[in-house]
């Protein structure tokens, strides 16, 4: 990517600073038996439960692409970091899973998102749980302060991966684990490389499957491997008509691309690690 990484920082902030604050789908309206509870329909779609759901109030919604929580082995005591806690629906749920006891630390680099998750805590009444704003090339978190880190759809959109594996490394105990939701990529062509909308759609900075795990393993992480997988076509990315998906979520973009260039080429993955102990 040739574009400066303070732009791609600067546009991904701004994005998810917006999308907080809307209601919709980005591609096509959600079923008439939920339409009043919108973002239902987008947790549902990423692979949430109504049962998980059900605990949340109005207005937590999934901007991932998974349910990491789901395929994580936690214990009642042990601290969970979430980088991207969004508007705090993964924070929600490993709180309940680390119970009074257990710790959980989100960490959003939006101003907007700490204030909504902030907001949704305080909803929901969750005493064990915190929202730190940061970066996650330089979280502000204390060396092995953590026994796991989740994220959804949060490490594709940064310029510097490297740097957030070697952190996630730092922060994590000797023995702990995580567990993310991502995107990655086979041979993606340059032009949604290029994009500033692809990015911050968290389609032009998923790196190849390859190179990510490989980025796990050289910073130090054991036992790296794909647990869950989903390549997702033209269907699945909305755009059953084959041109532009008209995405209100990067509306007003000038440079987005169409889905069906990189339809077959991305997917939602569900990857482990372990730092050795």
């Amino acid at each position: 990517m040739k574009k400066p990484e303070k732009e791609i920082k600067q546009a991904v902030k701004e994005h998810y600073g917006k999308a907080i604050s809307r209601k919709g789908c980005c591609c096509g309206p959600p079923p008439e038996e939920i339409a009043d509870r919108v973002e239902d329909y987008l947790a549902l779609a990423s692979g949430y439960t109504p049962d998980e759901l059900s605990v949340l109030p109005s207005g937590v919604t999934s901007f991932g692409c998974g349910n990491p929580v789901a395929l994580m082995s936690v214990k009642e005591g042990d601290v969970v970091l979430d980088l991207g806690s969004g508007a705090g629906l993964d924070l929600i749920l490993a709180s309940k899973k680390v119970g009074d006891r257990g710790r959980v630390i989100g960490l959003d680099m939006t101003p907007e998102m700490v204030e909504a998750c902030r907001k949704n805590l305080e909803k929901t009444g969750v005493a064990n749980a915190e929202v730190r704003q940061g970066e996650m090339e330089d979280m502000p978190v204390g060396d092995g302060e953590v026994d796991w880190i989740i994220s959804n759809c949060v490490i594709n959109l940064s310029p510097d991966k490297e740097k957030v594996f070697a952190e996630a490394y730092r922060v994590l105990k000797p023995g702990g684990q995580m567990m993310i939701s991502d995107i990655v990529s086979y041979n993606l062509p340059e032009d949604v490389r290029e994009s500033v909308s692809a990015w911050v759609g968290c389609i032009a900075g998923a790196v190849e499957e390859t190179d990510y795990l490989k980025m796990m393993r050289e910073a130090g992480f054991d036992d790296v491997k794909i647990v869950e997988k989903r390549t997702y076509s033209c269907a699945d990315l909305g755009d059953h008509s084959e041109s532009e998906c008209g995405c209100s979520c990067r509306e007003g973009m000038e440079d987005d691309v169409p889905v069906k260039s990189y339809a077959d080429k991305v997917a939602s993955v569900k990857v482990y690690a372990r730092k050795p102990l």
